[in-house]
């Protein structure tokens, strides 16, 4: 018994220093929330530039051949019809791409968001991965794009990144857009369950899509 109290004690320690000394970085969800788009702002060091509309492009030095070839190869020949009524961008789907992993771990954005708060995706610690969304441009030209995600573990946050997108013309198939190659973390310690936040926003700061959802950290895939 006296072994088994001393292994839980040293337990609860080890949560103690890693909440206090290897994540220094604590905000409650309204805070972070509040001040998300500031902060992101600030991180990328990004000035947007001046709006204009898919219309005004494709008019602006309409005698210049090679531009108007140009503009073409960019833009497509001519403007995406699209249904008022839908949004101009939306994100349809979020994929943890990893090589190692057992099969895709997607989540479907396009369907019902509170589903996947309840939902558990899990990555083995240690592994690379990458992110992969895909979303419509449906009307205009969108400058700026940017996914945030702020992790939370037992209420306390404990990470956020911020994703540079870019900007993007309207087009009848979904765009890509894919993160640098991280590393997820490894050890005891970080082997829990965490709440994840996501943001897709533009310049403007926009909320396209707000969605939360959960990742198991593992010591191996079908632990």
């Amino acid at each position: 018994m006296l072994g088994l109290d001393v292994c839980e004690l040293g337990g609860q320690i080890l949560e103690l220093l890693w909440l206090t000394v290897c994540y220094k970085d604590i905000m409650t969800d309204k805070d972070a929330e509040k001040h998300i788009h500031e902060e992101d702002e600030t991180d990328l060091n990004y000035q947007p530039p001046a709006q204009k509309s898919l219309e005004e492009i494709q008019n602006l030095d309409k005698d210049d051949e090679s531009l108007k070839k140009y503009k073409e190869a960019l833009l497509g020949a001519a403007p995406v019809v699209a249904d008022p009524s839908v949004p101009n961008i939306q994100v349809t789907r979020l994929t943890l791409v990893c090589d190692q992993a057992p099969g895709p771990n997607t989540m479907d954005l396009a369907g019902d968001l509170e589903a996947l708060k309840k939902q558990n995706f899990t990555m083995k610690e240690g592994v690379e991965y990458r992110v992969k969304i895909h979303f419509k441009v449906n009307r205009e030209i969108v400058s700026g794009l940017r996914y945030v995600h702020l992790t939370y573990r037992k209420g306390v946050r404990v990470d956020k990144a911020v994703y540079m997108v870019g900007s993007y013309a309207p087009r009848g198939e979904e765009h890509e857009f894919l993160t640098p190659i991280e590393e997820a973390p490894k050890g005891m310690i970080v082997r829990s369950t965490y709440h994840i936040k996501s943001y897709f926003t533009d310049d403007d700061k926009t909320d396209h899509l707000s969605w939360e959802w959960n990742l198991q950290i593992r010591n191996d895939w079908d632990e």
